[in-house]
């Protein structure tokens, strides 16, 4: 009988680092006002970032992602220069001349480091074994690896939802986002745990 494959235990372990290493954004707290039964229509975008390249690909992908809910979305770079982030007024006039419905912000709160310990594990080079001596001796060859702590990021992040006429709060969002992988596939990842909220809050159409 022809052996079956057997995996060494470092290359499971490179797989587990890969996965746990793509981007990951965990809601830590969540609140929508029940007295908002509306779905915003259009909506207004806004991504607290000093990096103009970051703002911009933050900004289109959540608009992007509002639109393929059926809401009209716009990204507030394309209508306030960098240079006019945090101007409230020329915000707020501009949010009215557009008859925007909704206003969505969002900015980075802080980053935190997490220390975590990563057991050594057994490895058995090949060749692997095919017949019953090599089974025997499979043991013998076992090697170990060492022990280490390993350091994870994380960007705690605040997304809120205001009703543009009162600026009322009516949804809002604390996570965390682990610091791995590109820009954009940290983007995308944050943005789509957040539309999934809104959705299910009852804040999007389809």
């Amino acid at each position: 009988m022809k052996p079956s494959v057997q995996y060494p235990f470092a290359f499971l372990m490179l797989i587990a680092v890969l996965v746990s290493a793509c981007a990951t954004t965990q809601i830590n707290s969540v609140w929508k006002d029940p007295s908002y039964q509306a779905h915003p229509s259009r909506i207004m975008v806004i991504g607290v970032v000093k990096n103009p390249t970051t703002r911009r690909i933050f900004e289109d992908e959540f608009a992007r992602q509002l639109r393929a809910h059926g809401a009209e979305a716009t990204a507030s770079y394309s209508e306030f220069p960098d240079t006019q982030q945090g101007n409230d007024v020329a915000i707020a006039e501009k949010v009215k001349q557009m008859g925007v419905d909704t206003v969505l912000i969002t900015r980075l709160v802080s980053k935190k480091t997490v220390l975590v310990y990563v057991p050594g594990t057994p490895y058995y080079p090949p060749p692997y074994y095919g017949t019953w001596p090599d089974y025997y001796r499979y043991g013998q060859r076992a090697m170990f690896t060492p022990d280490r702590i390993v350091e994870d990021e994380y960007a705690v992040i605040e997304t809120n939802l205001y009703e543009a006429g009162n600026n009322k709060l009516i949804w809002a969002a604390s996570s965390e986002t682990g610091l791995g992988g590109t820009n954009q596939q940290l983007i995308e990842t944050y943005v789509d745990v957040m539309i999934k909220s809104m959705a299910e809050h009852g804040l999007l159409g389809r």
